[in-house]
């Protein structure tokens, strides 16, 4: 072989690796041979001298790779001995062979990356050719089976196996799955699915993935335990939530009530988003509560999350939930309460309370159908539908810019606004009856009438707090009375003209925190013991929720 330049010693290194090619000497005309090996210059005959070359004993071909044809014509003028000359000059013949090298390496290294991936995957693997000839098992079918790969490579798949997924693939020319069997040669009982390779129409072979049934049921047995859970979960919701009022159990029979109660019928037979709006105590949590149990989602429980007695800092954790580690503390996953009322309804209570950035999440998930947990890369599809309440006006909190105007507009699509108790009092003999009914349970009493004077001043009275201030106050009034009737003097502490009468007068001077402590004992009274009622004696007050509760701390120790 005669070589000069990279091109020649390029050539020169693939004709090493052929097989079929006997190198036995090298021609260098330029006398460059640094180029070679020690391995190589031992092993060839070396010389610049062409005729050298040409004289070799017992050669048959003699290649011209210097790129020079007036190489190829020497030899061929010289050639006395019929020696056959190729010249592989030609760069069309060079870029041919060095694209096929450039292709059988890509080759080895595809065969390597997939070898690498079948050996780690945690399902057998077994592959044969168009003859059935077992070529190639991966680790995972030895585990399960036993059988070691030498035991089974370049066996007849209808010797070992005739009955499986594989054979019979092979034989069907077509998918086989879900194929139950033992495999061949050992006592593995596994569930099988195999395929066929065609390649351009023709069958190369076929290949089976299977895993045992021990793992499959064991999975199921899992699957199913882990269903029974969520099951019993959602019944304990069922019960705490206590979300089995329907409309029918909501008790009034004014015009103003039967008129909210019918729109409300209306928006349960939607999807959409509901708004329900009203002052405190007006009885929203029980109106979702219908809303949800008259709607197609009532085989599941309603979720519900209070916005204004959840902080900030918790707010997205208790609502959209948390990836493990995602958060200091975050052990495990935590999940959400519109991931948990997924098919659900999520009662969003005092949705003005939801801070800002929260206010688009909920927004996302009614606009897209999606949201994410706390350190979550991509976004969950679900399916809930949100019915939120608010005691403020949230028109002219999202005109200040308090509220999102678009969750604003997407929510009142469908609004359900309740009466104050003060424009229904037609409603409040009944209400008053039905409290009764419940408290006596509660307390332990037999109390049965309200009388006429005390009805009165029930009826008269403006009721701030509405209907959770009628409950708190008839409580208070059940407590002391001592017969089966709530006279006047039971409700005057709490309401009306004697109650007015309780408002401490400044013709003495008394120390500060005695007034303090008599101002914070009246607003109690006035506004009563319920969350709502702090609320609202705080804001009497003009002190935050949290100074009120350290204050009644404070003075009932």
């Amino acid at each position: 072989m005669a070589i000069k330049g990279k091109r020649g010693i390029d050539l020169f290194r693939l004709l090493r690796q052929c097989h079929d090619v006997d190198l036995v000497g090298i021609a260098c005309p330029d006398g460059d041979i640094n180029w070679l090996t020690d391995e190589e210059r031992k092993k060839y005959y070396i010389t610049a001298d062409l005729d050298k070359l040409m004289a070799l004993p017992e050669l048959n071909t003699i290649i011209n790779a210097t790129g020079e044809p007036s190489v190829t014509e020497y030899f061929k003028k010289n050639n006395t001995d019929g020696v056959e000359i190729e010249d592989l000059t030609g760069p069309s013949i060079l870029n041919s062979v060095l694209k096929t090298r450039e292709q059988l390496l890509e080759t080895r290294l595809v065969k390597g990356e997939l070898l690498a991936i079948l050996n780690s995957v945690q399902d057998a693997i077994e592959v044969v050719d168009a003859h059935g000839i077992v070529k190639y098992v991966n680790p995972a079918f030895t585990r399960v089976t036993g059988i070691p790969e030498s035991k089974r490579v370049n066996r007849s798949i209808f010797d070992v196996s005739p009955q499986g997924a594989l054979a019979q693939s092979l034989i069907q020319q077509k998918p086989v799955t879900g194929y139950r069997t033992y495999v061949g040669g050992s006592d593995a009982d596994v569930i099988s699915n195999a395929s066929p390779i065609i390649v351009d129409g023709e069958l190369m072979g076929a290949v089976v993935v299977f895993q045992p049934v021990g793992d499959i049921l064991k999975l199921m047995d899992e699957l199913q335990h882990s269903n029974a859970m969520i099951d019993n979960l959602y019944a304990q919701i069922d019960q705490i939530s206590g979300s089995r009022f329907s409309f029918e159990s909501l008790t009034g029979k004014s015009n103003i009530l039967a008129s909210t109660i019918e729109r409300a019928r209306k928006a349960a037979r939607s999807e959409s988003a509901v708004l329900i709006s009203g002052e405190s105590g007006t009885g929203k949590s029980l109106f979702a509560q219908a809303i949800h149990n008259n709607s197609s989602r009532r085989k599941k429980p309603i979720l519900a999350i209070d916005c204004s007695i959840v902080p900030d800092s918790l707010q997205e954790i208790e609502i959209f939930g948390c990836e493990k580690g995602a958060m200091p503390g975050i052990v495990r996953t935590r999940i959400g309460k519109i991931e948990l009322a997924g098919g659900s309804t999520l009662f969003v209570k005092e949705i003005n309370s939801l801070n800002p950035y929260l206010q688009k999440k909920i927004l996302e998930v009614l606009d897209e159908g999606v949201f994410c947990r706390i350190g979550g890369d991509e976004p969950m599809p679900i399916d809930v539908r949100i019915v939120a309440s608010a005691s403020d006006n949230l028109f002219n909190a999202s005109l200040q810019g308090y509220f999102s105007e678009g969750l604003y507009r997407k929510l009142s699509q469908v609004t359900v606004n309740l009466p104050p108790l003060r424009k229904r009092t037609e409603d409040i003999p009944l209400l008053a009856e039905a409290l009764i009914e419940r408290l006596n349970r509660k307390l332990g009493k037999k109390v049965n009438v309200i009388s006429p004077l005390a009805m009165q001043e029930l009826i008269e009275y403006d009721w701030p707090g509405n209907i959770s201030e009628l409950k708190s106050i008839i409580e208070r009034a059940m407590v002391v009375a001592e017969g089966p009737v709530i006279e006047y003097h039971h409700l005057s502490p709490y309401i009306g003209r004697l109650g007015i009468q309780e408002t401490p007068t400044f013709d003495e001077i008394i120390p500060l925190d005695k007034m303090e402590e008599k101002m914070l004992k009246l607003a109690m009274t006035r506004y009563g013991e319920t969350l709502e009622g702090k609320k609202k004696a705080a804001q009497a007050l003009n002190i935050s929720l949290a100074t009120l509760y350290n204050k009644l701390k404070k003075y009932s120790d």
